[in-house]
């Protein structure tokens, strides 16, 4: 190799010089060590990298698949508890519904019940205020009775 360096470098030296572009041995020369370095960087450092970055597009677009895949997943698992949600809420107006209704019914109930205490303590306090009053009326009676006695023996007794 040395010496065909060397042969090249003396048909430069013996050739004319001048002009922009020589066309001597070195331009071969240049293009081969030029295709070298490409093919030499091609398989060393393009490829490994080429490689590395198909792997990472790859992973990338089965990571966005997969995201994308859990989204809509994700979505419809919302929506679907969102209807349970709505569905749970409306039983549960239902149910406070119902027991309001209950509420109120046991409470018209009682209130029937009380009102129906009430009327039968007021008859019977009538009542008992009734046989007081004749038991009062009795007693004046017995003593009007007993105090006309007396009055008419005094008034006889008198005489």
């Amino acid at each position: 190799m040395y010496t065909i360096i060397l042969l090249l470098s003396k048909t430069v030296e013996s050739g004319p010089k001048g002009g922009l572009f020589d066309f001597n041995a070195t331009l071969p020369l240049m293009a081969l060590q030029f295709l070298a370095l490409t093919l030499l960087l091609n398989f060393l450092y393009y490829k490994p990298v080429m490689n590395i970055l198909d792997d990472r597009e790859e992973y990338i677009r089965n990571s966005l698949t997969t995201a994308s895949a859990s989204l809509l997943k994700a979505d419809e698992l919302t929506k679907k508890y969102e209807l349970e949600l709505a569905e749970s809420r409306k039983s549960a107006q239902k149910i406070i519904k119902n027991a309001q209704e209950d509420a109120q019914l046991i409470v018209l109930e009682k209130i029937k019940e009380a009102q129906k205490n009430a009327e039968k303590l007021l008859i019977d306090a009538y009542n008992q205020l009734s046989e007081q009053k004749k038991q009062a009326l009795k007693s004046l009676e017995f003593q009007v009775d007993i105090l006309s006695e007396q009055i008419q023996n005094k008034l006889l007794n008198d005489y």
